[in-house]
């Protein structure tokens, strides 16, 4: 079973990046296809940006193109989700997600595994 461990949240003024982490054990991280969610207080779990295994296909949400950046090191069993220009909109907790297969998928049923999720909030 593949455990998905996240870090590299925080608080930041708006206009600024952070860098969020996906730590995979357990399994080879070249096995999953992997995705990013966040889930602003009071709202529903919402697909951020997926990449595809080793990394040739990627998926934004149309909220976060241009400004956020999906990549992966699976020599480090690593997920990265680089963020910039950030805004108050983006404050929520961003949860990592691993799915099988090689279809990359907005939709957050379609992941097997989650991390805890990491908070990140943005000041106006």
């Amino acid at each position: 079973q593949v455990h998905l461990v996240e870090s590299g949240g925080g608080l930041v003024q708006a206009g600024g990046s952070l860098r969020l982490s996906c730590a995979v054990s357990g399994r080879a991280s070249s096995d999953y296809v992997m995705g990013w969610f966040r889930q602003a207080q009071g709202k529903e779990r919402d697909f951020v940006a997926a990449i595809g295994r080793g990394g040739g296909t990627t998926n934004y949400a149309d909220s976060v193109k241009g400004r956020f950046t999906i990549s992966r090191d699976d020599a480090k069993n690593t997920v990265y989700l680089q963020m910039s220009s950030l805004s108050p909109e983006d404050t929520a907790v961003y949860y990592c997600a691993a799915k099988r297969g090689i279809l990359l998928s907005t939709t957050p049923g379609a992941y097997d595994n989650w991390g805890q999720g990491t908070q990140v909030t943005v000041s106006s």
